[in-house]
């Protein structure tokens, strides 16, 4: 029996999403629809947060690039399909990187909303040095991270950089030792799993209307999204915790 391209697993409310395809996570449509499909179970099953980590040598070295020959495409529709299944999942995502994200590589952990990194990781957007350019919306995705002067450097001159350095432009949240990369980014996982889920969910429909079309556009949603916050039981929780014992001491349920 062949072994999943994608694993998935529980670790409490956290839906562990992991890449295992030999021998670096190279992006091809199965990939891509094992990704996709693992983080719907994760919704389905009542995960609260999904942290999508490797289990090879490198987080995705890339592409593929057997997958161009013969000039084959992906079409429009297919491109906003799994997008919107990697960034628009109502769950908080973590990335955990380790070895090489190169080319789609980063592309993947850009989807994801929070990136944690070994201080061993390297990040290339590399696809130009094959006269290529990001195929899975990383430039744009990259400039709202590092803002357009960076996006560009990283892009145009295809070079590799350290998880450092990434931290330091602002497209990595976090860099720890190589040896604390689970434990640090099963901990943010679970953080976020433990928080207000409706709530958490309206935060990241903001920041990406916000991001991909202006703050009206965010501005334009805000009551509906306050109003699918105020119905749930969470932010009833938030508020008598806070009256009876003080901020930071409610347990959410995710409802």
């Amino acid at each position: 029996m062949t072994a999943p391209l994608v694993q998935f697993a529980q670790d409490g409310a956290v839906g562990v999403v992991t890449l295992a395809k030999p021998p670096h996570n190279l992006i091809d449509d199965a990939l891509t629809g094992g990704i996709a499909e693992a983080y719907r179970r994760a919704e389905a099953e009542g995960c609260r947060a999904i942290l999508l980590k490797s289990a090879m040598r490198h987080f995705c070295a890339g592409a593929d690039v057997n997958a161009f020959v013969g000039g084959r495409r992906r079409d429009q529709q297919s491109f906003e399909a799994i997008l919107d299944a990697l960034e628009n999942t109502p769950l908080p995502t973590v990335a955990a990187v380790h070895g090489a994200a190169l080319g789609g590589g980063v592309e993947l952990a850009l989807t994801c909303d929070v990136i944690v990194a070994a201080d061993t990781a390297t990040f290339g957007m590399v696809e130009a040095s094959l006269g290529l350019l990001p195929l899975l919306g990383g430039v744009q995705r990259m400039v709202q991270r590092v803002g357009v002067a960076r996006a560009k450097e990283l892009a145009l001159f295809a070079r590799r950089h350290t998880a450092a350095t990434l931290e330091r432009w602002g497209a990595v949240n976090l860099v720890v030792p190589e040896d604390e990369l689970p434990a640090a980014a099963l901990s943010w996982a679970r953080q976020l799993a433990a928080g207000p889920t409706v709530a958490l969910g309206g935060i990241k429909r903001l920041a990406g209307l916000a991001a991909r079309h202006g703050i009206a556009a965010a501005d334009a949603e805000q009551t509906a999204v306050n109003e699918a916050m105020w119905a749930t039981q969470d932010q009833k929780r938030g508020l008598a915790a806070f009256q009876a014992t003080g901020p930071g001491t409610a347990v959410f349920e995710g409802r």
